[in-house]
């Protein structure tokens, strides 16, 4: 599917900032209507390559708005800064590492059938890279471990709250929220699922399944409850995730560069070289979090082991947004 004539002449001549956020609204449009868990696979498939049409825009023709992402879009990590500085009585806010607006549809359905009331539902950027570690400096802390049994501290930017960070099973995540007023709370999945053994290398359609399972079940809207009981609520996300097994074989010489300078991942740590490439198939990138090459738009290449069917750290959208979905009960 090609983008319009009408589209592109309104991304092509508007400012940075307002062609990213009709970027940002038209992908949580294709992403965010209902699911059925029986077509789900099929179905998020269909959204993640019509997605892949405003990719291929902004890595062909358009790789100037990605120079212009770190200003144009709102980082999510400063959004949640300013929304904890709300006048409410009582906050919370959960991330789910890894959570992509993949997922959001889920989320949606579930808050609706189950009494919650929907305030706000937007993406905001991703840290540059798109890493948990960048994310949980922008927030001020040292990592998403220090979080892990109220060991946040004083001296990040969501204080005061109790802290913590697991990967246990949702039932056991309601059993540790208290009567403490204010609460942030990281959950390692999907990003655990992602990586490990059971969802790397099966690719989107495995990960597709367990979220599926995960996001309608009782346990998790049971400590979803528990979180948003007296408390407004934020769900939210690190970064998102590339269903690398969908992109495109990089050309031959364009693969050996990737291959040479990315490894089997999407970035490369330092300044480098990004290529004679017209269009760019990597971008320099100087951020807070200091300077990587970053592979940009929907193309994977062979490397030792096998490229990753699920992969973060570069420049797509679906890895690049987060989530932001406010509620309470």
């Amino acid at each position: 599917m090609a983008l319009g004539s009408d589209q592109l002449l309104q991304l092509t001549t508007a400012t940075p900032t307002d062609a990213w956020r009709t970027i940002v609204e038209s992908t949580v449009a294709i992403c965010s209507s209902p699911l059925l868990a029986s077509s789900a696979s099929g179905e998020v498939t269909k959204r993640d390559r019509a997605v892949g049409t405003l990719d291929h825009f902004l890595s062909s023709s358009a790789w100037d708005l990605w120079e212009e992402f770190g200003s144009a879009v709102v980082r999510n990590a400063d959004r949640l800064a300013s929304w904890w500085m709300e006048p409410y009585s009582a906050k919370a806010i959960l991330i789910l590492d890894g959570l992509s607006l993949r997922e959001l549809p889920w989320l949606l359905e579930g808050a609706r059938d189950r009494g919650f009331a929907l305030h706000s539902v937007t993406a905001y950027g991703a840290e540059i890279p798109s890493e948990t570690n960048a994310f949980a400096h922008a927030l001020g802390f040292n990592s998403r471990s220090q979080l892990q049994n109220n060991g946040g501290g004083s001296s990040h930017r969501l204080t005061p709250c109790k802290t913590e960070c697991v990967d246990l099973p949702w039932v056991d995540c309601a059993g540790l929220i208290d009567a403490t007023p204010n609460w942030v709370f990281w959950h390692q999945w999907p990003d655990a699922k992602l990586h490990d053994g059971s969802g790397a290398g099966q690719g989107l359609d495995a990960l597709t399944r367990d979220v599926a399972v995960q996001l309608t079940s009782d346990d998790f809207w049971g400590f979803v409850e528990r979180l948003a009981t007296g408390r407004r609520l934020v769900i939210t996300s690190d970064h998102g995730y590339a269903a690398t097994g969908l992109f495109f074989d990089a050309a031959d010489e364009q693969a050996t560069f990737l291959k040479e300078v990315l490894k089997g991942g999407r970035l490369a740590p330092g300044e480098h070289d990004p290529g004679p490439f017209v269009p760019p198939v990597a971008l320099q990138a100087t951020s807070p979090h200091g300077k990587h090459l970053l592979a940009i738009g929907r193309w994977k290449w062979k490397s030792q082991g096998g490229y990753p069917t699920l992969a973060h750290g570069g420049l797509s959208l679906l890895e690049m947004l987060s989530p932001f979905v406010e509620i309470t009960k």
